[in-house]
């Protein structure tokens, strides 16, 4: 996917290009940002093993750059913190499942045995998919909810009508 500003922040090597990059930003304002926040989304979305580190690197370093990301929307308060999680969550699920055991079909399954509501099941996803859906939903767990990333083994499925 392409994405200036996140391909611009990752072009950054000097001290005076990372201050240009902080005035852009600021002149854009909430577009400009959105618009590397969700470079970032799709980097952590698509990081595989040697990319995942990288990736927690390049956080590390925009929380740095926009330590108040609040000025361009208040709902930003926490995002690299919440970035930073999915990123680690991410490498979590790379580093306990070796890559010749990625292939076939894998879901992902959130509940709260203790509420009333529905069991939310993404199924039929590629391992990318699902390690990213887990990376995206681990952070945001209340007391008593689960979540699981599995691999389907055996399926029976039928369609009606």
């Amino acid at each position: 996917m392409l994405n200036n500003q996140f391909d611009a922040f990752d072009k950054i090597q000097t001290e005076a290009e990372a201050a240009e990059f902080q005035a852009m930003l600021l002149r854009e304002g909430y577009s400009g940002f959105r618009s590397l926040l969700d470079g970032f989304t799709e980097a952590v979305k698509s990081a595989m093993d040697a990319e995942i580190e990288g990736i927690e690197q390049a956080i590390a370093k925009a929380s740095r750059m926009f330590p108040e990301p609040v000025i361009f929307s208040p709902s930003w308060e926490r995002i690299w913190h919440e970035l930073g999680e999915m990123a680690a969550f991410k490498k979590s699920v790379l580093e306990q499942i070796p890559a010749h055991d990625r292939d076939g079909e894998w879901q992902v399954i959130l509940d709260n045995p203790h509420a009333v509501q529905e069991v939310v099941c993404y199924p039929g996803l590629p391992f990318h998919e699902a390690a990213y859906l887990y990376a995206y939903f681990r952070p945001q767990l209340e007391k008593a909810e689960y979540i699981r990333l599995q691999k389907i083994q055996t399926l029976i499925q039928d369609t009606g009508g």
